[in-house]
Parts: C-alpha cells; structure tokens; sequence
C-alpha cells in the first residue's frame, strides 16, 4: 500500500472518492445541441452524435491543462456524459482534492467510481451516456500495480473494451511520464515502461490524440480540437 501510495502522489491527474461503480444521479445541464456541433472541413456540420463516434487520448504533464481540456472535448461531443474517475482517496489532501474538483465540475456530468474494473465500468455506462471521460489512465495503472495484479493483460482487456465499444466516445486522459531524468528506483522504472507501453496501445487505438502544455492540446493524431473555454471547468 505504502509502494501505491507513493505512485498515486507523483500523478497529477484530478481525484474522485474511491468506491466501485458508484452512479451518481446527476445529469448534466446546459448544453445546447446546436453548440454541440462542429464543422468538417468542407463547411458541412458534424452534429453530437456523429461526435460521438472515435475514442480519444489525452497526455499531458501534472497540471498541464490536460483534464480541463479534456473536459471540453466531452461536454462538446455528448449529450449525456460521463466522469469516470479511477483515483482513490487515500489520505487528507487526496480527499480534500476529491472534493473540490467534484464542485468544480458541478453538475455537468455523472460520477462513476472505479479505481481497478476499468474496462467493466465503460462497459456499464456506455448505454446511459454518449460520451465517457477517464480520468486518468496512469492512476489506473499505479492502482493495478499496488494490487498486483497484471498490468499488461488489463491493458490488453481495455483494448478490446474500447474496440467493442464504438456507439460511446471514450476520452482518456493520462499523464506523460516519459520526458524526465530516468528513475532511480526499480519500481518507478517499471511504473514508466507500464505507462508508455499503455499509451501507445492507447493512441493506437483512438481516432484523436492530443499533447497538452500549458493548457494547450497539440495534436498528435487526428483532427484538429474545434472548442472553445468554458469558464468552470478545472484546469488539472
């Protein structure tokens, strides 16, 4: 435990209170379909649920902006999103920081909790919403890792969750751990090979990935973002 507590501290993705599969009742409010929708490059416009179809990789550095980014991205693609936060309030400061990104984040989306079953929760939410933000990846993976179990073969397992899921779009986010000095410590060495392996699974995977720095999204592959700010939203 003490091994993931110390994993979970070095992750700059926001928090949400630990539990399995917890549902809020909330429903997102103000979202306009006509702002909803984007336009393609021939002029024409791509409407929510056209939106919808393509998962989504965000990277970006601790407080990069990547989740308030990535946040945008999932208020402009669904109708009836969801916050799907894999991060464990372990100690004071964690819960404290649960708290206060759930008031940020308002009713805008409903809360699922699952720090390990990550694949099995998009499974379950994917009918009752249109769009599904993971937050983060990395956490996921520093939660497998406290637990021992199999990092890989979970990886592999939302792979093909992702794969069969085509009817909801799936925006995960993850921290970018691979640009600093090289750790000097065995188990962070392989909590960074985990993690990067994953991301280009991931990226793979996904229609659209993008870099943040300094709340700026770079993209990666795919299209270019069309958003715009909307005041509120944390910027993690």
């Amino acid at each position: 435990m003490q091994r993931h507590s110390a994993l979970a501290a070095l992750l700059g993705c926001n928090h949400n209170r630990p539990g399995r599969v917890a549902v809020s009742d909330e429903r997102p409010g103000g979202i306009d379909d006509a702002a909803g929708a984007l336009v393609r490059d021939d002029g024409t416009t791509r409407g929510n649920k056209e939106m919808a179809m393509g998962h989504v990789l965000v990277l970006g550095g601790a407080r990069s902006g990547k989740t308030g980014f990535a946040e945008r991205l999932a208020l402009r693609a669904g109708e009836r999103p969801a916050y799907l936060a894999t991060a464990e309030a372990l100690d004071a400061e964690m819960a404290e920081r649960v708290e206060t990104h759930q008031r940020q984040r308002g009713r805008r989306f409903a809360t699922i909790e699952e720090p390990l079953a990550l694949g099995a929760a998009i499974v379950k939410a994917a009918p009752q919403h249109d769009v599904i933000l993971v937050d983060c990846l990395t956490l996921w993976i520093s939660n497998l890792i406290g637990t021992n179990q199999d990092v890989v073969e979970a990886v592999d397992g939302l792979i093909d969750t992702l794969a069969s899921t085509p009817q909801t779009r799936v925006i995960l986010v993850s921290n970018e751990v691979g640009l600093g000095i090289v750790p000097d410590n065995a188990l962070a060495r392989t909590f960074r090979d985990l993690a990067g392996a994953a991301h280009q699974r991931v990226a793979e995977i996904c229609d659209d990935a993008y870099f943040v720095v300094a709340g700026l999204p770079m993209v990666l592959k795919g299209r270019p973002p069309e958003i715009d700010p909307m005041p509120g939203l944390h910027e993690a």
